[in-house]
């Protein structure tokens, strides 16, 4: 199955992307599942509901979590989780819990992650390939992903029509829900596809 893990809707004042334009989209841009990954909130899970759907795209909710030592997508039980935590919290409290956290394009310039998270296998997932970075600050994400030996992934961080599925990540086994996605990401039975990046 072939993902786009890094999308935000409306919901996050900064996209122009609606639930609409998503689902109806999804399969001209070759996707099979959409994570919604919105800014600090999974609200999205109050307009749809998640998982299979007899036509359309697998939707998965999660949620960007923005801390002063980076930027975090976090899949699982997290619809009510505290704000404004910080990194090493965060991550413990994500692994206490049974879910997953992605470190979020983290050598974008402004936004990065910080590397002492790295240690000690407090993140062992970064987003190596996102939509909205540059190519270098992709290839520094490659760079330190195989540096603390993190599993790579994509996504395309789409806030417009436009971007959606521009990076994507696949599955190679089904993915009907949120506890069948998290285990993927567990057992790292995903793949980036290849992207042409920019200089």
């Amino acid at each position: 199955m072939i993902f786009d893990l890094h999308v935000h809707t409306t919901i996050s004042p900064c996209s122009q992307l609606t639930l609409d334009e998503i689902i109806s989209h999804a399969e001209a841009k070759g996707l099979d599942g959409i994570c919604i990954t919105d800014h600090d909130t999974m609200a999205v899970n109050r307009l749809l509901q998640e998982g299979s759907r007899n036509e359309g795209p697998c939707i998965i909710f999660g949620m960007e979590y923005a801390t002063r030592e980076g930027d975090f997508l976090l899949f699982g039980p997290f619809e009510d989780i505290r704000p404004h935590m910080t990194g090493p919290e965060l991550l413990h409290h994500v692994a206490s819990e049974g879910g997953v956290a992605v470190a979020a394009h983290p050598c974008r310039t402004g936004r990065p992650v910080s590397e002492a998270l790295m240690h000690g296998g407090l993140c062992p997932i970064m987003e190596t390939t996102n939509g909205r970075n540059k190519g270098w600050e992709n290839r520094a994400a490659t760079q330190l992903g195989d540096k603390y030996g993190a599993t790579h992934i994509g996504g395309s961080d789409a806030h417009t029509l436009a971007e959606l599925g521009k990076i994507k990540t696949k599955f190679h086994e089904p993915i009907h829900c949120r506890a069948d996605f998290i285990q993927a990401l567990k057992n790292k039975t995903f793949s980036p596809l290849p992207q042409l990046t920019p200089a």
